[in-house]
């Protein structure tokens, strides 16, 4: 099962940036766009605070009653990928 998460964010020149994120319960696969950029970028690894984001949108996901296995998930990917 996939899960998507996104959000978006002001760099420090001001350009937006969105993040997109698809959980499943053996990978995450990260996206991201800047505002003054035509296309995705696949490649770059999550900031530590992007990792910080996603656990923070899950917790209050969890916080409404759902999400605790995906938010179970996040955190080992994470502490594999040293994030």
């Amino acid at each position: 099962m996939k899960n998507k998460i996104s959000w978006t964010r002001r760099c420090e020149d001001g350009v937006k940036r969105e993040v997109r994120v698809v959980v499943t319960a053996h990978h995450t696969k990260w996206q991201f766009k800047r505002e003054d950029e035509e296309r995705w970028d696949y490649d770059s690894g999550p900031s530590t605070e992007e990792w910080d984001t996603l656990e923070e949108i899950l917790e209050r996901r969890v916080n409404r009653g759902r999400g605790i296995g995906m938010l179970e998930n996040v955190r080992k990917l994470r502490s594999k990928a040293g994030g």
